[in-house]
């Protein structure tokens, strides 16, 4: 069939609003509460944490700004506050997740620490549990893990907690993606000493902006307030003893947030559909969707993904910034699968480039279970992977379009 480009872009994850958003934003305004405070973000503070399943929640400006305040906590509690001029985990190794975004290893060295990144397991796109063991042995110093749930799939969650406790260690479990998603019956965002989640534009809930830190100790979600807020004492006059930060949520973003929380459900069963229709269209062809763990898992379809069998990958090259690609019949590459999309007006993405893989972080350690110069499973899956299409506004028929052109890709 001939197919012409999309006349109104298809998105990769457009922001969805269902107009209860304004009322909470007009709340706001009619009670002037236009500030980081009011009942919008105690609102959001409480449902998320009932939710979730935490003692607290604390609503700041955006995930990274909770991860960063989570880490920094973690520091503080492992090696105790730092000297003036100098991070809570000065000179710390910390073991991190290799494939995701950098906003999930950033804060680390913001505060000084050193990230090993761990390689990722097949089974689920995550934090591979085995490797994780492998680097407390190499380095049995360590006492911070830092782990990320990719695109809303649950990472082997329990089994990192366990070889954590092992080690001694503290968990802060990277949710950013994965608001809603659930393992072995409990929601992400609740399995590690501290947690956050994102409500950045492109996410399952969104706000424009913010995040949220989950807690379940009084004193450290009194701790995170306070330095959210620039670390002001109880003084008459601005006094301030230690660090802080202009990081609370406005009670405007927090109004967003409001009026889409009671949508999450319906939001996962749209994105669970795109998943399952790919999965459905897409057969035949020599490509698998992300993974998840089908027995103890339920994730909450973030993104659709797509991995290239190894066979049918055509000749790929990619430097730091630019790619390009030989087509051959019968296959394809995530590079001429994008280009194509784009070329008809929708957008994908590539799978995050490892962290290993970053000029950044190119001098830090990488555990891999990987040996004999065979390519890491991190590295493999961001060459023959990319990320579809998965806006919640997509309809079905723009996304049956969407699977043939894929599938042209492989036959021409």
């Amino acid at each position: 069939m001939e197919i012409r480009p999309f006349e109104k872009k298809i998105w990769l994850a457009s922001p969805t609003m269902h107009g209860d958003e304004l009322k909470w934003i007009h709340d706001a305004f009619n009670k002037n509460w236009i500030t980081t405070a009011g009942e919008n973000i105690d609102e959001i503070e409480r449902q998320l944490s009932e939710f979730v399943g935490t003692e607290h929640a604390v609503a700041l400006s955006c995930g990274t700004a909770a991860l960063h305040l989570a880490i920094r906590l973690a520091g503080e509690k492992l090696y105790g506050v730092p000297k003036a001029n100098h991070g809570a985990l000065e000179g710390q190794k910390v073991f991190a997740s290799d494939m995701t975004f950098d906003a999930t290893v950033n804060p680390i060295s913001y505060e000084g620490g050193k990230p090993i990144f761990i390689d990722t397991e097949r089974d689920t796109w995550n934090m591979d549990p085995a490797a994780l063991e492998k680097a407390f042995e190499l380095y049995p110093d360590v006492k911070l893990v830092v782990v990320a749930h990719l695109y809303g799939t649950p990472a082997k969650i329990d089994q990192i907690r366990a070889v954590a406790d092992r080690h001694g260690a503290l968990i802060v479990e990277d949710a950013a993606e994965s608001l809603g998603a659930e393992y072995k019956g409990r929601q992400t965002g609740s399995f590690g000493d501290y947690n956050i989640i994102s409500f950045n534009g492109n996410k399952i809930i969104t706000g424009s902006a913010g995040g949220m830190l989950f807690c379940n100790s009084e004193e450290d979600a009194e701790k995170i307030r306070k330095w959210s807020t620039q670390s002001r004492e109880s003084a008459p006059w601005y006094e301030h003893e230690e660090l802080g930060y202009n990081a609370r949520m406005s009670n405007l973003i927090a109004g967003v947030i409001r009026g889409g929380l009671p949508y999450l459900s319906d939001h996962i069963a749209r994105k669970a559909h795109i998943y399952n229709k790919y999965k459905e269209g897409l057969k035949g062809l020599p490509v698998t969707l992300n993974p998840f763990d089908e027995e103890n898992s339920r994730p909450n379809f973030w993104l659709s993904c797509m991995l290239i069998d190894e066979n049918a990958m055509c000749r790929q090259v990619r430097n730091s910034r630019e790619a390009t690609y030989v087509h051959e019949s019968g296959k394809s590459c995530p590079t001429e699968i994008l280009e194509t999309l784009a070329k008809y007006n929708a957008e994908g993405r590539p799978i995050w480039k490892p962290m290993h893989m970053q000029p950044i972080y190119k001098s830090n350690k990488f555990i891999t279970l990987q040996e004999n110069g065979s390519i890491d499973v991190g590295a493999d899956i961001f060459n023959r992977g990319l990320c579809l299409p998965s806006d919640i506004n997509m309809t079905n028929e723009e996304q049956d379009i969407i699977i043939q052109i894929i599938k042209n890709c492989f036959e021409y």
